[in-house]
């Protein structure tokens, strides 16, 4: 049998205008023409055409697809090797992709509501790194505390984030002089800058327990991350976050009525 252009067309679903770009490449030209010169194409035309559909839907290029075709010799199997490599790459890629729009959906839930120009300008070189928080908001929300503390975050102005990280900068420069300066990290002046630190995340966020402070100093260790949030990477030495860690759940014991943790 032989079928029309518009036929192929209906039940392939194929445009006109593929099919004839098919023919003037030479990749599918009808095997037939009507009386009136409309082109026909064969049963044999559709198979060729269903195998171009196929390599096609694989995402071959036509020339590509012209040299498997032209060649009853060409060894397909090397070219869906290739093209199989290549799809696989582009499925990492494509993850990838899906990971940094699930990403920027979920910053849209961390509460802070700031533009990135008020972002740079409050948070300066801290790096306010928003997969930390994420992480947490997707491990914590369904927890009460959690929650609170994100409707807060919500709440703050430019102004309340401003005065926020001016406090915590101040902070920070003390907690690098008693670093440096040797004081011992279960000492009772880095314990001091411990619990300062703990009532900072009560007064801005949520209500902070000596348990939870030290879930949270936990992550300084594991988590570059976390620790970035509290001293940029510019400031850092090596230990600081073990010192801090240390300081934490030494402050946690001595907050402890009975003196443990």
């Amino acid at each position: 049998m032989s079928y029309s252009v518009g036929q192929v067309s209906g039940f392939t679903g194929i445009t006109v205008r593929a099919l004839h770009h098919y023919d003037k490449a030479g990749l599918l030209s009808p095997s037939d023409r009507s009386p009136a010169g409309y082109r026909l194409y064969s049963d044999t035309d559709l198979a060729r055409l269903q195998q171009i559909l196929f390599y096609r839907e694989l995402g071959f290029p036509l020339d590509e697809i012209a040299t498997i075709l032209a060649d009853p010799q060409a060894n397909v199997l090397d070219h869906l090797r290739a093209r199989h490599r290549l799809l696989t790459d582009q499925i990492t890629k494509l993850r990838r992709l899906v990971e940094v729009a699930e990403h920027a959906m979920r910053v849209q839930q961390t509460g802070v509501e700031l533009t990135p120009e008020e972002r740079f300008e409050v948070f300066g070189e801290v790096t306010f790194d928003l997969t930390y928080a994420t992480q947490a908001h997707l491990k914590w929300q369904h927890h009460e505390g959690h929650q609170h503390s994100m409707a807060r975050a919500a709440a703050h102005s430019k102004e309340d984030w401003a005065q926020l990280m001016a406090e915590a900068a101040d902070w920070r420069q003390r907690l690098l002089t008693a670093f440096d300066t040797g004081e011992a990290p279960d000492g009772p002046p880095a314990m001091d800058l411990a619990e300062e630190h703990r009532q900072h995340i009560t007064r801005w966020f949520t209500p902070c327990p000596t348990d939870m402070h030290t879930r949270i100093a936990d992550d300084f260790t594991t988590d570059p991350r976390a620790f970035a949030l509290l001293v940029p990477p510019t400031e850092q030495r090596p230990g600081l976050a073990s010192y801090l860690h240390t300081a934490v759940h030494a402050n946690a014991v001595r907050q402890s009525p009975d003196g443990a943790e």
